[in-house]
């Protein structure tokens, strides 16, 4: 449980082996949180707290609000009106050219 919780049901899920972030967390790993965070969010789903939607999050690194530097995931229990969101930025909605798409793309495939 999350001991500042957003709603109530809000739950973590961490590795035992520390990793601060993705680009040092095993696949392996990775793949055991994320089938966690799933079957948790089918039981807070089932568990009669107020569960409209789910959110998983995972802030990774210090720009994207990550405050306690080993992996973890939040498991969110959202509904109407709960007070909290995302906010996007002024230039949300503005799309980019399809050329700068494929450049973006090339980029990531030429780090994979």
């Amino acid at each position: 449980m999350d001991i500042g919780p957003i709603n109530a049901g809000h739950l973590l899920v961490v590795p035992i082996k520390h990793s601060t972030s993705l680009s040092d967390l095993d696949p392996q790993v990775g793949g055991a949180l994320f089938r966690a965070a799933q079957t948790l969010s089918v039981a807070v789903r089932k568990s009669g707290l107020k569960a409209e939607g789910i959110n998983i999050l995972l802030a990774d690194g210090e720009a994207a609000g990550q405050e306690v530097f080993h992996v973890h995931l939040h498991v969110l229990p959202r509904f109407q009106g709960d007070g909290f969101g995302h906010r996007f930025p002024p230039h949300y909605g503005q799309h980019p050219t399809r050329g700068q798409l494929d450049a973006d793309a090339s980029a990531i495939r030429k780090a994979l």
